[in-house]
């Protein structure tokens, strides 16, 4: 649900409980967990100064976030001692953190099991920007979600208009020439 959000796989990785408020439905995307050399673990900082910012949460997002957090307190208290209180939010079922690689493991196995095709946590990003860009988000508003400090950025890269997002272009277009049914 994160990834859907528009987060980057390190920024989901990085999210830590104390950056979640779920009574004012926020997050705080302040810390970042990526693998160097696919072997270790570099947590930081957020990419850049835009990258560190506060979002709203959508509805199914702070359900989901409200749900996983029960689930842990619920595997914290079977494992006791054993559980490994990272404080992070995506943790495997003894609490340690995931890795990039683990994510997107684990995403690919939803992915095959759910039966939507197998696309990339990057993927999931670049349709998240692309659909509010497509519905009316300012340029502004969009790149701060995206964590951005300029609207190009976030256009160059993530949005990604489709053949369907290009089909009211057409129908406009249509309206140049007057419309003409069956006529080539």
């Amino acid at each position: 649900m994160l990834s859907l959000m528009g987060l980057r796989p390190a920024e989901v990785c990085g999210l830590r409980w104390e950056d979640v408020d779920l009574d004012n439905a926020t997050i705080t995307i302040a810390n970042t967990r990526t693998m160097m050399g696919n072997r270790y673990v570099v947590e930081k900082d957020t990419k850049s100064m835009a990258g560190e910012r506060d979002l709203p949460l959508p509805g199914p997002v702070l359900m989901a976030l409200r749900t996983f957090k029960a689930l842990q307190a619920k595997e914290r208290l079977v494992l006791g001692e054993a559980y490994s209180d990272s404080g992070y939010v995506v943790v495997h079922e003894t609490g340690e953190a995931f890795t990039i690689k683990q994510l997107r493991r684990r995403a690919y196995r939803l992915m095959e099991v759910l039966g939507p095709r197998r696309v990339r946590l990057y993927d999931a990003r670049a349709s998240c920007l692309t659909f509010l860009a497509n519905n009316g988000v300012p340029d502004h508003i969009l790149a701060r979600w995206a964590g951005h400090t300029n609207v190009k950025t976030t256009k160059k890269w993530y949005v990604k208009p489709d053949v369907e997002d290009l089909r009211e272009a057409a129908t406009t277009w249509d309206g140049l020439h007057g419309e003409v049914e069956g006529r080539a």
